[in-house]
């Protein structure tokens, strides 16, 4: 039996809706898709329904337009939680979330940094970590929408080695990869330079790269590159931008966000709404095709 998979639309006003109409037009193979989203973005899209955050909307407007910020980010939280919902009752095995807009999002009450934490929490408050997955490189973020002074003093040992553990549980169960190469990317210049550039390297990475027996702190003008060239199976960064610039420098287009811990399989393209080229014709549907690929993929190599 084929699996069912759950694909949102995403900000109605981005690119989101005309992506996934463009991969389900001629999806990946393995799969019974279900399109979640308002009535008005679903009808023309290939798969079964399941419509939701229907707003009211400007009847003569296009339609990636007739919505204000609120009710996007109404229509789009109103989609993912309807896929949760599905995914934790059993009814799909997998979600695939088009690009949201995190400022329309909470202007609609969803009070979250991100889907990440959002689909953590619906999930039961589950520990999670979001990878970025290409064929090239896989990268794990210890923290994710933070300004970065917050992100560095808020990492912590403990959180690495737990982000550390999820990732190595993912890659043996869903990559199959028996035994996981982790690097731990450094925070400071040359890993600190024993304590000149700062000591979190010394005091924070180095201790949870021995408790997770892995490689580092290693610098990030490295670690990335010995990755792609095979030393590592994965790369643990501290702060979002390190190992988000190093993924889309990487694969940008072909790269797909992965939460690790959920107790189902979600993915997204890498890449955000792009409200400035919706509607136009132009959006570039490989992310996305690339997405509901390895959704599948994964749901074929989770254990029943």
């Amino acid at each position: 039996m084929k699996p069912r998979v759950a694909v949102t639309l995403g900000d109605p006003r981005g690119i989101g809706p005309e992506i996934a109409a463009a991969v389900l037009a001629d999806p990946p193979p393995g799969a019974v898709f279900v399109v979640i989203g308002p009535a008005e973005l679903t009808s023309g899209i290939p798969g079964e329904k399941a419509e939701v955050g229907t707003t009211e909307r400007l009847t003569d407007a296009p339609l990636n337009a007739g919505y204000t910020a609120e009710e996007a980010g109404r229509v789009a939280g109103a989609c993912v939680e309807k896929a949760a919902e599905l995914a934790l009752a059993g009814d799909v095995a997998a979600i695939v979330t088009a690009p949201v807009d995190k400022r329309a999002l909470n202007l609609a009450g969803y009070r979250y940094p991100g889907l990440t934490e959002m689909l953590a929490q619906l999930a039961g408050g589950v520990e999670n970590a979001m990878m970025l997955a290409s064929d090239k490189l896989k990268v794990v973020l210890a923290t994710t929408h933070l300004p970065l002074r917050e992100a560095v003093t808020s990492l912590s040992t403990d959180r690495l080695v737990r982000v550390g553990e999820i990732t190595r549980r993912s890659l043996v169960e869903q990559w199959c990869i028996p035994e996981p190469r982790l690097a731990l990317c450094a925070v400071n210049p040359h890993a600190g330079e024993d304590g000149l550039f700062g000591s979190e390297d010394e005091d924070i990475v180095a201790p949870a790269a021995r408790a997770l027996a892995a490689t580092g702190p290693l610098p990030a003008d490295t670690v990335f590159v010995r990755a792609m060239r095979g030393e590592f199976d994965a790369v643990i960064a501290p702060y979002h931008d390190v190992g988000m610039t190093a993924i889309k420098v990487a694969s940008f287009g072909e790269a797909v966000n992965v939460t690790l811990g959920l107790p189902f399989v979600r993915t997204s393209p890498d890449h955000g709404t792009a409200m400035d080229i919706a509607g136009k014709g132009v959006a570039n549907s490989s992310s996305m095709r690339r997405a509901v690929a390895l959704a599948i993929e994964l749901v074929g190599r989770r254990a029943p």
